[in-house]
């Protein structure tokens, strides 16, 4: 990692626990911080830099986290404040940032302030979240849906207004118009930051201001049957409003004036509206998160052009990011298949920009199938049968193949696949040729190559299943070939250099080889190249 420096996390890896989903360490089936904390030794020995755990505040769990009752406490189910402070000194102690999941759009209905704010019309705390009068007719106050299904309004019938929730009913919209409420939750910032966190993944950002005159969100033209029905419409005045980026802004002013920490976006937009999250002059989120290889066709020629659009899309001196999984969607191994995995896996960690991991891709785990009586997902509970369940990427991290896979001593808050007796962390750790030592060789390739972390990126021209590129840096080159089929390649173009030398295959067998020639690339197989 670059010497403590403010761009750290230019230069990091991250990777991202699922709390509940990591380790057991009380017997209760569900993951907690102590778990986490003794499972350190395993996240330094895979070479990430960084840590961000998903939501870990007090909550009454509608959706496992992501509605907040208490933004400067820890939930009893994970443990203690004083467990917090331990875990964030054992991961400064070993090198490792931490950074915290920031959910500002939406608190839980069960928060102090929105107790306040639907207990009158005239109580302080009423505009601090988003109430609107019935329409002229009756009903909701305007054609908004929730992304969990169902209108965006609940209408409340102490006080006979409706209020806006993007999510549940239980999670309503903080007013981001509200200067109190800015306020607020920059002192929650300050809170965290004062303990020594290294940053925010902020959650849904591009939610945080709608339309001041709350119109009605038009009709999606290719909205198409079975999906979500939320798509029904575009968020045209819910989502992605200019006054956002002024938020944002005082947002990074918070971070920036504790020195080195970073502030990263969730944001799902379309490339064009993404850029604009960096920020006039860059003063907004250091890295709105890039995932557009969580939905890609997984094609040579189309990743190609994601690659390429991003790059030519980031504004001048922006720093890239990239994404292959994360909680809210299928697993990369499920998305791509077994083999391609680790071609992604190489994908990843040779791009330019920033990394995320999500926790358990390094073993290749895969989505569950969850039958309904396992169903813990609001989501899936809202709009059953059609695929949107969330609990198949969430499932407990496979530690060894002991009945609950090291995991828990009892049964976990959700099922664990049959395989997790073969595919697990101690049995991968022994396989010299598995996924998992697959990641750990590409990043501490990754550590020791220049070009690899700071590089520029070239796109090498080729056909069909192949994708290659180099990254460049300091008059040095390496050379990215990665067979994105299931048949055998041979590359015979002059940019690789043909005196040059194999620094890793991803079937962990070819380090050093020499290239007379021609490279041969197996089906599946992805390589990175050092010409002399």
């Amino acid at each position: 990692m670059a010497h403590g420096n403010e761009n750290w996390w230019r230069d990091g890896i991250f990777y991202q626990i699922y709390p509940r989903s990591f380790q057991d360490s009380n017997g209760d089936g569900v993951g907690d911080l102590a778990g986490i904390l003794r499972r350190l030794p395993y996240v330094k020995s895979l070479g990430v830099d960084a840590i961000w755990l998903s939501p870990i505040f007090p909550s009454p769990m509608a959706d496992f986290g992501y509605d907040i009752s208490d933004y400067v406490g820890i939930e009893p189910l994970f443990g203690t404040m004083a467990d917090f402070d331990a875990l964030l000194a054992a991961a400064h102690d070993n090198g490792l940032k931490l950074i915290l999941d920031l959910v500002p759009n939406h608190t839980s209905d069960q928060h102090p302030w929105f107790i306040e704010s639907r207990a009158s019309r005239d109580n302080p705390k009423r505009d601090w979240y988003i109430w609107r009068d019935p329409a002229p007719g009756g009903g909701a106050p305007n054609n908004w849906l929730s992304e969990f299904g169902g209108s965006a309004w609940q209408f409340d019938e102490t006080t006979g207004q409706y209020y806006y929730h993007a999510f549940l009913a239980q999670q309503p919209d903080l007013n981001w118009r509200n200067p109190e409420v800015r306020a607020a939750i920059y002192d929650v910032m300050r809170f965290w930051l004062d303990r020594g966190v290294d940053g925010f993944r902020v959650d849904v950002i591009w939610h945080l201001i709608k339309d001041a005159e709350f119109r009605d969100n038009p009709p999606n033209p290719h909205y198409v049957e079975g999906r979500p029905p939320n798509e029904r419409i575009l968020t045209q005045y819910s989502t992605d409003q200019p006054e956002v980026h002024d938020v944002i802004a005082e947002m990074r002013r918070v971070t920036d004036s504790y020195g080195a920490r970073v502030l990263i976006g969730e944001i799902y937009l379309p490339l064009h509206r993404l850029m604009a999250y960096y920020g006039n002059d860059l003063t907004g989120a250091q890295m709105p998160f890039n995932f557009a290889l969580l939905s890609t066709f997984w094609s040579a020629r189309s990743i190609e052009k994601i690659i390429e659009d991003y790059e030519r899309s980031l504004p001048r001196g922006a720093w890239p990011n990239w994404v292959l999984g994360n909680h809210d969607r299928p697993r990369v191994a499920s998305r791509v298949g077994p083999e391609q995995a680790r071609v992604a896996a190489m994908l990843l960690l040779t791009l330019r920009g920033t990394p995320t991991l999500y926790y358990g891709d390094e073993i290749g785990m895969h989505q569950l199938a969850i039958a309904p009586e396992d169903v813990r997902d609001p989501f899936e509970k809202n709009v059953p049968g059609i695929g949107v369940g969330r609990d198949g990427c969430r499932t407990p991290m496979q530690w060894d193949s002991s009945n609950f896979a090291g995991f828990s001593e009892v049964r976990p808050w959700l099922p664990l696949p049959e395989d997790h007796i073969h595919e697990n962390v101690a049995n991968l750790e022994a396989d010299s040729r598995s996924i998992l030592n697959l990641y750990k060789r590409l990043i501490a390739v990754r550590r020791g190559c220049p070009p690899l972390v700071v590089g520029d990126y070239h796109p090498v021209a080729a056909q069909g299943d192949l994708l290659m590129y180099s990254r460049e840096a300091g008059g040095r080159t390496v050379i990215v070939a990665l067979n994105l089929g299931p048949d055998p390649i041979a590359v015979t173009t002059s940019a690789i250099g043909f005196d040059s030398r194999i620094l890793l295959s991803t079937f962990l067998d070819r380090e050093g080889d020499g290239i007379e020639g021609v490279l041969d690339l197996r089906g599946n197989e992805g390589v990175i190249v050092a010409p002399p």
